[in-house]
């Protein structure tokens, strides 16, 4: 899976996320810092990792 910078994608664990930071090993999208919505208007930042991605919401 090839994300761009502020996809807004849904985690395995229901939960939504923008991905703010791409981080790459050897040209593979190997993780990723992302905001994860807790609430309206509130968000916490940590690393995710493709297999924690179940689909794309917005590119």
């Amino acid at each position: 899976m090839k994300l761009k910078q502020y996809c807004k994608v849904k985690l395995k664990d229901g939960r939504t996320a923008s991905i703010v930071e791409i981080f790459q090993k050897n040209g593979e999208d190997a993780a990723y810092e992302a905001d994860i919505d807790v609430a309206e208007y509130e968000w916490k930042t940590e690393t995710i990792y493709p297999q924690d991605i179940a689909e794309v919401i917005q590119e």
